[in-house]
């Protein structure tokens, strides 16, 4: 695939100009970042205005699982904006209907009803208030390495340092340490000791925070930005059976994981278990409008049978990205793009980033499964010691920043977190296009194996 339009150097300089006087970017330091100006995206690709194509390994912020501008989604939105651009939440609305119900068809056991939201941040926001409400109790538990989004409640629920600068300490989090086997804090061996020690440990929380206090469980069924942790057999299920013993709701973030990313339509399939509120967004319409949710059980959705459930937004349920939404759920049907995931984790990219891991001796780790993978990057194998210091910046964190400039040079563009980098491509990204990002990664990280002992 080439750009659709020709290379034009004084067009991108000015999107840029305009860029650094007026638009303040998201985490960022703004004096220090550099904006690539983009021109326009297909596909699995994007490009700028000097015509450098790449291929997209983030799917923006993996949210884009049909990949950019596909048509049908595209169309259907014209379509609804022809048709109804907007209208309040409090209405019937046919897309707003339709979307919830083939969200519900997807959605496992019987989280049947479905509140929208904007995003991801605010379906844990009130995902977590629906759950205060049930219980009547305020605190909430939930993983270190975590990312919930950056609303107040769900940054305080986030584990990772962009929680930092807003943690008021007293938003009733409390946190506790998730199985992750490659870094075991309970020093296991196995992952069947990494599962039951990892729930020993949750138990221990519970008991001494005091299990009548304690509102609600907050878990991403497999951890995104946080490494791609896959957890072990029976952890999740161990999590439902200790949530229900001390009646605590148990919620699983799908954000990221939702929607064919791990090769299922949600990865709580793969573990068999069945939360009493799941959060979703991003994949549910590939990130064409904003649009997320929380889909709901039987029990806690009759809580509010005959009191008001106290939120909502202006925008939820927005027909825009609800038209969006069933379009690209009916995409994915019809293209089998959950299958697709599957396929291609299981054929290319895993056995492909399996082989990088044999020949680098920067690759300390790979996992993951579907169009959701991470590359643990190392010092020293022996030691695991991280390829940079956890959060680090400037030259601290000089060998990633070589390693993603290496990967650019051949035409992909990296997600890099810490010392990791992730390989989460459209879901329906090509055997070529998944073979393609294989070959640049393997030429930067014989750039990240410079700094390794």
């Amino acid at each position: 695939m080439t750009p659709h339009v020709a290379p034009d150097p004084q067009a991108g300089a000015a999107v840029k100009a305009a860029d650094r006087a007026h638009v303040f970017h998201s985490w960022s330091a703004q004096g220090l970042i550099d904006p690539l100006a983009v021109a326009g995206a297909e596909g699995s690709y994007f490009w700028d205005y000097d015509g450098n194509r790449y291929l997209d390994f983030t799917s923006g912020l993996v949210y884009t699982n049909i990949g950019y501008q596909h048509p049908r989604v595209v169309a259907a939105i014209q379509e609804q904006a022809a048709k109804l651009t907007t209208f309040a939440p409090a209405f019937a609305i046919d897309v707003r209907s339709e979307a919830a119900r083939l969200i519900a068809e997807r959605t496992p056991g019987d989280l049947d009803k479905i509140f929208f939201t904007n995003g991801g941040a605010e379906a844990v926001e009130n995902a977590v208030r629906m759950a205060r409400l049930h219980t009547g109790r305020h605190k909430v538990l939930s993983a270190f390495r975590s990312y919930h989004g950056a609303t107040s409640t769900a940054i305080n629920l986030t584990g990772d340092p962009r929680r930092w600068a807003s943690d008021t300490g007293s938003a009733g989090v409390v946190r506790f340490w998730a199985p992750f086997l490659y870094r075991s804090p309970f020093y296991s061996e196995t992952e069947a000791q990494e599962c039951e020690r990892a729930l020993a440990h949750l138990e221990d929380t519970i008991a001494f925070e005091g299990p009548g206090t304690i509102a609600a469980i907050i878990l991403e069924t497999v951890p995104g930005t946080a490494g791609i942790m896959t957890p072990p057999p029976g952890y999740l299920a161990g999590v439902r059976e200790i949530c229900d013993r001390y009646g605590i709701v148990f919620v699983l973030d799908e954000v990221m994981a939702g929607f064919g990313r791990t090769g299922t339509w949600f990865a709580a399939e793969h573990f068999d278990v069945v939360p009493d509120l799941m959060t979703f967004a991003k994949g549910v319409n590939s990130g064409y409008v904003p649009l997320g949710g929380v889909a709901i059980s039987a029990e806690i959705a009759a809580t509010f049978d005959q009191r008001p459930y106290p939120g909502g937004l202006t925008y939820s349920g927005h027909p825009l990205a609800c038209a969006a939404a069933v379009a690209t759920i009916q995409v994915m049907e019809d293209e089998k793009v959950v299958e697709h995931s599957a396929r291609i984790g299981e054929t290319v990219l895993g056995p492909g980033l399996r082989e990088l891991a044999e020949r680098h001796p920067s690759v300390g780790e790979v996992r993951g499964m579907g169009t959701f993978w991470a590359l643990d990057l190392v010092k020293n194998k022996e030691t695991r010691e991280p390829l940079v210091p956890y959060n680090a910046t400037g030259a601290a964190n000089a060998p990633m920043a070589a390693f993603g400039a290496e990967a650019k040079k051949h035409g992909l563009w990296p997600f890099i977190n810490m010392n990791r980098t992730h390989a989460v491509p459209a879901c329906n990204v090509s055997e070529a296009e998944a073979k393609e990002g294989l070959a640049a990664l393997d030429a930067a990280l014989s750039v990240a194996d410079e700094h390794t002992v």
